[in-house]
């Protein structure tokens, strides 16, 4: 396992009012530096936004524990995703996160980095992270659920140890 975040650099999508009209959003490209340096961050990657698993547990169960993720000391929660800017968002107000902070690594950069990219060509999806969740500190990973199976082109889709309960059970035992 890693013991630090991999080093990207992000294309997210954020808003801009003074840009008006019905699209305000502008490019903004956002480190690893800017997330993990100098907070306590879980963040959880999963296959695909608008996915059956990812959108009916993974992500909301997530949203539904924020507060008391941050009553266990944690800044942030992030999802992370191979898809772009423009899916993340819409899939973000599709499940209306208010809290959970989707990111996108539309290249797949920081997955490939982490060793969690996978080939789901047999789903038609290409390239897509491993499911799996983290806690850092600081930029140093403390500690890594990584579903079992961790292959290409998987027939199945582990979600075991990944979960939101999983990660706030293991922040109320230290």
């Amino acid at each position: 396992m890693r013991n630090r975040v991999p080093k990207v650099t992000f294309k997210t999508r954020v808003r801009n009012e003074a840009l008006g009209g019905p699209n305000p959003f502008e490019w903004k490209d956002l480190t690893t530096d800017e997330i993990f340096k100098g907070k306590n961050v879980v963040l959880f990657s999963l296959p695909g936004a608008f996915t059956p698993t990812c959108s009916t547990s993974h992500l909301p169960r997530y949203e539904e524990l924020y507060e008391e993720f941050k009553a266990q000391g944690v800044d942030a929660v992030v999802c992370l995703s191979v898809n772009d800017a423009f899916v993340m968002f819409q899939w973000g107000k599709s499940q209306n996160a208010k809290n959970v902070f989707l990111l996108p690594d539309g290249n797949g950069e920081f997955t490939r980095k982490m060793g969690m990219l996978v080939d789901k060509s047999n789903l038609g999806f290409g390239p897509r992270s491993w499911r799996y969740s983290m806690y850092v500190e600081d930029g140093e990973i403390k500690q890594l659920f990584q579903e079992d199976g961790f292959e290409d082109n998987c027939p199945t889709d582990p979600f075991e140890v990944s979960d939101a309960d999983t990660m706030l059970n293991y922040l109320k035992s230290r």
